[in-house]
């Protein structure tokens, strides 16, 4: 028996037990091999190319166009050269959630487009699909059934008793843990971590592991090269615990890293714990046996801070810890996405003080405040609803537009420098602004930074001169593409933080072959900053420029400065 069919084995048997283990294995036996035939065999690795972009299916529309076949156009006029990766939030039929309420796992929402335009964005791009499956629709096929009563859907969701004591389970939003329906046996208590229309899966039930499993293969086979597991530690649910980041959940984790190692070699697992970082590095495993990719989830508020404050001390002293167990994992490092900036994972690194002033910061620029319930009882914020650009420079002030393009180009320059994947939001690589009008429109706050954006009139901002989305855009897309042909920012690439003004971000990089070092100073302040450098650098790679001796950085300003590697 090959090795990996020994590991899913030994994983079946230790979620479900010896008898019912053995006819769980029986039948993921036959599924994987029903699917290994029809996955794609293909090579996929990361590289100092790649560069993700963060998108909706509809981010992007044009009147009378399937908004897949919208999407696919903008990345042919704008994201070549500088893209790679394109995660597509969850394009399935929904009913709320802006997607994350999957109706039907295996079909394209038809008002979005079909599984070939996904294959059409395919053919130019490798894809990240996202798997919800910490919950599903109340109006999905599976659910209906749950109410209707029929056996085999009985035991698929999670019933508790009213006088169950959950104190103990964590709580990420400020909303009921349990949710009432009537169903063809009465009415019953429901488990609904994130909304009443969000029913939790029961993983304690093999067949929904199976359920699972047979959808991530689905994805495989339909082209995908990463996926995204969305609320992951929630997965697995014990009275009694606090019901996040149970072994049992990060043994269906590892257990998904098997089944893709024997079907699709080439898949990559990224987690989504929106957690302290040290609960979400945990997730890495042992770094050849989980998540191949986390997201940094302490970089935004992190780098946000920096720009508020104009000094990198904590950055860079948080930047210094960061390590990933084996040559087969790395960060996953963005500033932006759909959810809002989150603070809990920011706690522990940033002062209570510090994280209440990002919050004020927050609303005084015309943003949102998520929180979530403590056990005491009270409320704490959790997430900065708010577009980044906004938040990065105060909408109200009177600062030169170039300025404040400076700032936030400078927020991403950030990700684009340490070690690990970077990826963009749609909304950050074309300078978005906050979209009053869809928290309006819906009550989310979340919908401040999720506006659908017409395709011909963002094109017409991109294309005059002087406008934010024309400056954003041009400057990410020159950056970009000259790190692209740097090794040195290889994600496995050698990090070393160092030490300068504290209106200074300094990372020296290498190349995994020695043969490349860069020197990466970002000044993070809005005044000049003078340094004295103690090895001579050839040229900054982006002006251009002979640095060497004393050097002055202008407010804002990236230099990637290339110099021989260290003896």
């Amino acid at each position: 028996m090959p090795a990996v069919l020994e590991r899913i084995r030994t994983r079946i048997h230790l979620l479900y037990g010896g008898k019912t283990g053995d006819v769980t294995l029986e039948k993921l036996s036959t599924l994987l091999h029903r699917y290994k035939s029809r996955i794609q065999k293909r090579r996929f690795s990361f590289s100092e190319k790649d560069i993700v972009l963060i998108t909706y299916g509809d981010s992007f529309q044009s009147p009378g166009e399937r908004p897949l076949s919208t999407l696919n156009r903008f990345l042919q006029t704008y994201g070549k050269n500088i893209v790679t990766l394109v995660h597509i939030l969850p394009f399935f039929p929904y009913s709320s959630d802006d997607g994350f309420s999957v109706i039907d796992y295996k079909k394209v929402d038809p008002s979005l487009g079909t599984w070939e335009n996904i294959a059409e964005i395919g053919k130019g791009f490798s894809l990240m699909f996202d798997v919800v499956i910490n919950h599903i629709s109340s109006q999905s096929r599976e659910f209906q059934r749950f109410i209707a009563g029929e056996a085999e859907y009985r035991n698929f969701f999670i019933t508790v008793e009213p006088d169950t004591d959950l104190s103990s389970v964590f709580r990420p939003r400020a909303l009921p843990l349990l949710t009432e329906f009537q169903t063809a046996q009465g009415k019953k208590l429901l488990w609904t971590t994130f909304s009443f229309d969000q029913i939790d899966l029961n993983f304690k039930n093999p067949d929904v592991l199976l359920f699972i499993i047979d959808v991530l293969l689905t994805y495989a086979a339909h082209g995908a090269s990463m996926i995204r597991l969305d609320a992951i530690a929630y997965l697995w649910k014990e009275i009694g615990t606090t019901c996040i980041h149970l072994p049992q959940t990060h043994e269906v984790v590892k257990l998904f890293r098997n089944v893709f190692e024997y079907a699709a070699p080439h898949m990559k697992i990224i987690t989504e714990t929106n957690v302290p970082h040290g609960e979400n590095i945990s997730y890495f495993g042992n770094g050849r046996d989980e998540a191949h990719l986390v997201y940094n989830f302490a970089l935004p508020p992190l780098t946000v801070y920096t720009l508020h404050t104009g000094d990198a001390s904590v950055l860079s002293s948080w930047v210094r810890t960061l390590k990933t167990p084996g040559k087969d994992t790395c960060f996953y490092n963005f500033t932006a996405s759909h959810d809002g900036i989150g603070v809990l994972p920011a706690r522990g690194i940033l002062s209570t003080e510090q994280i209440d002033d990002l919050v004020r910061k927050t609303k005084a620029h015309g943003g949102r405040v998520g929180y979530k319930s403590n056990e005491d009882g009270s409320q704490s914020a959790y997430e900065l609803n708010i577009s980044l650009f906004d938040l990065i420079s105060d909408p109200g002030a009177n600062e030169p537009v170039s300025q404040k393009v400076d700032r936030f180009v400078a927020s991403q320059a950030i990700a684009l420098s340490i070690a690990g994947v970077p990826a963009i939001y749609y909304q950050s690589l074309v300078g978005s602004r906050n979209f009053y009008e869809g928290v309006e429109k819906t009550g989310i706050n979340r919908a401040i930074n999720r506006e659908k954006l017409d395709l011909d009139t963002v094109s017409a901002e991109i294309n005059t001169e002087g406008t934010i989305r024309n400056l954003v855009l041009s400057k990410l897309t020159a950056l970009i593409r000259k790190r692209r042909k740097l090794h040195a920012f290889h994600p496995q690439g050698k990090q070393r933080v160092l030490s300068f003004d504290p209106a200074v971000f300094g990372v020296e990089r290498e190349s995994p072959d020695g043969e490349e070092c860069l020197l990466v100073l970002i000044n993070v302040s809005g005044h000049p900053v003078s340094l004295k450098l103690e090895h001579p650098c050839a040229e900054d790679t982006l002006s251009g420029r002979h640095v060497s001796g004393m050097t002055t950085i202008s407010p804002y300003e990236i230099l990637w400065l290339q110099r021989a590697p260290r003896s």
